[in-house]
């Protein structure tokens, strides 16, 4: 995350970049869904619940507010 105060070492100013949205789902079904603000943390964290009734898989989504989307799956199995 970069709030686009900072210049790299060539004196250039690097360009925001900054989380704005954070979802994740388990099996298709939204499980956390946050909106981030600008004073956010560089390095936010996060720690939430979820019941698990059946092995399936995480979907974590991070919407930055340049467009770009990431995405990262895990695997969950119930025992």
């Amino acid at each position: 995350m970069e709030s686009g105060q900072r210049k790299d070492s060539d004196g250039n100013v690097i360009p925001r970049s900054i989380i704005n949205r954070f979802t994740c789902e388990l099996n298709g079904n939204m499980v956390v869904d946050v909106t981030l603000e600008p004073a956010i943390s560089t390095n936010p964290y996060f720690e939430f619940e979820a019941k698990v009734d059946a092995t399936g898989e995480f979907k974590f989504t991070w919407y930055d507010d340049d467009g770009d989307v990431y995405e990262d799956t895990q695997a969950i199995e119930v025992a």
